[in-house]
């Protein structure tokens, strides 16, 4: 808990305090009858140094106005050894009356707003004896020893209750000022948490998009050609050639995702549509070459993928009129379309695939359909999982969460129908004016 010190006022109020008693005690002295200036030095200092001692002891100036005050030691001894002082001194110098007033303040500040009253009403009643008994002589008026110390009194009560006051609501707003910025840090740590949760979903997406994909087809190209190492030099030439093309693609996209640059498919083409045709033909070929030897590598590797027994082919059309849509929209669409057509060559045993991409005047609508096995959609990526033998790298199952994700974000919709046997329709229509909130940085 933060503890809040006393206001600068507060504390300049006290060092007025220290200067007037001092001043005061030293008008006393001097104004001390003939006789009694030697005593009244004595009585004078001692009242000094109790004072000094208490000041250095109970650092009144550091205390919170909330805190317990007018415990017998060292607060209670302290203002009774300063009223013994001074009551000794008023006795030998009728100008240590004046001394009262900074002694009233002092007693409510150490004493607090229940003692200090009683402690400063002893304080007046004293006053105003002195007065009447030692200074008023025959036909002097008796009113302003009466009201003099009353008022003071009063002033000194009125004063520290209201200096007390202002101080409470000032460390009452501190606080509050305090649990602000409490909160406003924990706000931006979560902040913080939450952009580092997106952007490794984003870079998750995206290896799981290109960088996986790549590897994956190096890794089926050359598998086909060490199996056909020795029966054919042409072909294992044009795999490895194959194999080549996907590693610079995989650099490509190695070096985009470390930089943050644009997709290697949308640099190189002027539309959406030429990028998705580029994906369409690499799935082509990959899966073409990879299907050449699968049933000869099937005898040899149980884990083979599924998806490559018969050649695919992905055609890609466009209904409605083209138009830029923005690099984020593109860029999220191209990689949506990448897992989808990743998903059909390696799992659906398609022989046909098609990516239509629809334009309307307020979305644009991405569809990839094929003519596979489909599965049951009612199951999760576990359940599908369980069902077959899991692949060399762990398994499968991050395609469609990531699909559907990367469609949220895009402020879209994610449309899936399948069943076994009967092929696979995914649909993902986002709007073309994007919403406020996070996406994938402009490339």
């Amino acid at each position: 808990m933060i503890r809040h010190r006393v206001p600068s006022a507060t504390r300049g109020l006290f060092l007025g305090l220290d200067v007037l008693l001092a001043v005061l005690v030293v008008v006393a002295v001097v104004q001390a009858p003939s006789g009694r200036t030697g005593p009244a030095v004595a009585v004078a200092a001692v009242l000094l140094g109790v004072y000094v001692w208490g000041r250095i002891v109970v650092r009144v100036h550091e205390r919170s106005v909330d805190t317990p005050r007018g415990a017998w030691w060292p607060d209670a001894a302290w203002v009774a050894g300063l009223a013994l002082a001074w009551v000794a001194l008023l006795w030998l110098t009728p100008a240590a009356l004046w001394i009262a007033f900074p002694f009233m303040f002092l007693q409510m500040h150490v004493l607090g707003p229940h003692r200090g009253v009683v402690a400063v009403a002893a304080t007046t009643v004293v006053a105003v004896a002195e007065g009447l008994l030692v200074q008023v002589g025959p036909g002097d008026s008796w009113t302003g020893y009466v009201l003099g110390p009353v008022l003071g009194g009063a002033v000194a009560v009125g004063v520290v209750l209201g200096i007390e006051a202002f101080v409470r609501e000032t460390q009452a707003r501190q606080r509050t000022v305090d649990e602000l910025t409490e909160v406003r840090q924990h706000l931006a740590q979560a902040e913080r948490e939450r952009a580092v949760t997106h952007e490794r979903a984003r870079l998750a997406r995206d290896i799981h998009d290109t960088l996986a994909q790549s590897l994956s087809a190096i890794e089926l190209l050359l598998r086909a050609a060490e199996n056909t190492v020795g029966t054919d030099d042409d072909r294992v030439r044009a795999l490895l050639a194959d194999a080549r093309g996907a590693a610079r693609d995989g650099l490509a996209e190695a070096r985009r995702v470390v930089h943050d640059l644009t997709p290697p498919d949308l640099e190189r083409t002027t539309t959406l549509l030429e990028a998705l045709r580029r994906v369409a033909e690499r799935t082509e070929a990959t899966h073409r070459e990879t299907s050449h030897d699968a049933s000869h590598d099937a005898s040899h590797d149980a884990s083979q993928d599924e998806g490559t027994g018969r050649p695919l082919t992905v055609t890609v059309r466009t209904s409605g009129t083209p138009r830029p849509l923005g690099v984020p929209l593109e860029t999220g669409l191209l990689r949506i379309a990448q897992s989808a057509l990743a998903n059909v060559a390696e799992h659906a045993d398609a022989a046909r695939a098609q990516v239509t991409l629809t334009y309307a005047p307020e979305t644009v609508t991405l569809d990839v359909v094929d003519d596979g096995k489909g599965f049951d959609a009612a199951t999760t990526p576990a359940d599908r999982q369980a069902g077959r033998q899991t692949d060399r790298h762990g398994g499968r199952g991050f395609g469609l969460p990531a699909i559907r994700s990367r469609a949220a974000e895009l402020g879209g919709t994610l449309a899936l129908e399948t069943t076994p046997g009967g092929g696979t329709a995914l649909a993902v229509t986002v709007p073309t004016t994007q919403p406020a909130g996070p996406t994938e940085a402009p490339r």
